[in-house]
């Protein structure tokens, strides 16, 4: 993968945008206006460590049940997570031009508290949570979530898995 730096510094996947910033008016294309820096090449990547303090270790997941991506799964870290079509999202989901490009919504992740949080984001759009006790809920604010809690935002929808939470946590119980 090689990431690209257009004139105005916005970042993007040259493999998948060429020489045409994504973020930019088409018309900079051609004009001599756009360049193409090179930040990272495949032959650039290094090999993580096993060790749990280089990686960020995923606390969750999203997987899309039915919409353009189903069948594709989204890792969730520790945080925030932004949610939105935008290469610049923690979670980006292309194809379903209902979802807004930047901060449809957010999950957060709490180690202290070892909850998870779905959150409206800054855009227009609503979000939506069913469970056995909520049936299409508009999240207007925040709300916890449960394991296989579904998430509906634009025509796609996410069941949602949780890997820590009670059970199971990435922090060392000996530091506690």
């Amino acid at each position: 993968m090689s990431l690209g730096r257009c004139v105005n510094g916005h970042m993007y996947r040259v493999e998948r945008y060429g020489n045409k910033c994504p973020y930019c008016d088409s018309s900079l294309e051609g004009t001599g206006k756009t360049r193409i820096t090179p930040i990272l090449e495949d032959s650039d990547k290094t090999k993580v460590s096993d060790d749990i303090d280089g990686i960020e270790p995923v606390v969750g997941w999203l997987v899309c049940i039915e919409g353009v991506q189903r069948g594709k799964d989204y890792k969730i870290r520790q945080g925030k997570n932004y949610i939105g079509r935008s290469d610049e999202m923690d979670i980006s989901i292309v194809g379903d031009n209902t979802i807004s490009r930047k901060n449809h919504a957010s999950i957060v992740y709490d180690p202290k508290m070892r909850k998870f949080s779905l959150l409206p984001g800054e855009s227009g759009g609503l979000v939506y949570i069913s469970n056995q006790v909520k049936k299409d809920e508009a999240v207007l604010t925040t709300q916890e979530l449960s394991a296989y809690d579904v998430i509906e935002i634009g025509k796609s929808k996410f069941i949602f898995i949780n890997l820590c939470g009670i059970h199971f946590d990435w922090v060392n119980k000996e530091e506690d």
